[in-house]
């Protein structure tokens, strides 16, 4: 049985991993990985102890784990729920639109300013921290449908064709959501003017990616 002195402790234990979420997502975004210490975190979180990151999270990498795992589950979600309207439809547009859209609209919810997806484009830049949101994107059941879904639609491409497409389209879809994120918060001119002009800007690029015919190589 939990005492109401245990109750408090872990909701404040949960306050506080919320806190460092969100400063460490900040710090990695503007500065990269590498030059932000566990210090600076937990002072950004408001925390007097330079421990505090170690203890919640044990080490950087569960760390980065975590805010991907923050995100991520509201992307999937909103991917799944579009999956699931489309039905059975073999649609190539369709199906890109479900790859597209559920970032740049899981980003619009976050407000201005918002990081995450400089922080994305941050963890790509690091091999070993790029595998971390490589895994999670594909650690979804509606991920993986999608993807067998747009493999059918275009049978004839080899496998090895499909997988460096789909990597483009990871690229292109957070570079240019990093980069409309950053003008936001800048308050500097952007190429579209909301998320919505954003997702329609990818999704007519990334269907012609899809669709690209193949000339060996």
């Amino acid at each position: 049985m939990t005492t109401g002195a245990g109750t408090r402790r872990v909701g404040q234990a949960g306050r506080t991993r919320e806190l460092i979420l969100v400063a460490a997502e900040r710090l990695f975004a503007e500065r990269g990985v590498h030059a932000v210490a566990n210090r600076q975190i937990s002072l950004a979180a408001g925390q007097g102890n330079n421990a505090a990151v170690s203890y919640h999270f044990g080490t950087k990498t569960e760390l980065i784990r975590a805010i991907v795992r923050r995100h991520s589950a509201q992307v999937e979600r909103i991917r799944a729920g579009m999956l699931a309207d489309l039905r059975d439809s073999a649609d190539m547009r369709e199906l890109v639109t479900c790859l597209v859209r559920p970032i740049p609209e899981h980003l619009a919810t976050l407000g201005n300013p918002s990081w995450y997806a400089r922080f994305c484009v941050q963890m790509m830049n690091d091999p070993a921290l790029n595998v971390i949101v490589v895994e999670e994107a594909f650690n979804s059941d509606a991920m993986w449908e999608l993807l067998d879904r747009l493999r059918r639609c275009m049978p004839e491409l080899p496998a090895e064709v499909r997988a460096e497409r789909a990597a483009m389209a990871r690229h292109l879809i957070l570079h240019v959501c990093a980069e409309h994120e950053r003008a936001l918060a800048e308050n500097t001119p952007t190429v579209r003017s909301s998320w919505e002009g954003t997702a329609a800007g990818l999704i007519d690029a990334i269907d012609a990616v899809w669709r690209a015919p193949t000339r060996g190589g």
